[in-house]
């Protein structure tokens, strides 16, 4: 994976990590279950600190 491989990923996995951040926001105010949407935001974070890391190695 290159360097502009991991950071056009990065865009991706943060941008959705704003959409859904804000679904969960709008579901909370309204009493509708967030679990889904925290577990992906978990799964998202995750994925960000693993291509941190190969990103670190790159450099």
């Amino acid at each position: 994976m290159t360097k502009k491989q991991i950071e056009a990923e990065m865009a991706e996995l943060k941008s959705d990590y704003v959409r859904i951040q804000g679904d969960v926001e709008k579901a909370t105010s309204f009493g509708v279950n967030t679990s889904t949407g925290e577990k992906k935001m978990v799964e998202i974070e995750e994925r960000m600190k693993e291509l941190n890391q190969k990103l670190d190695e790159i450099e």
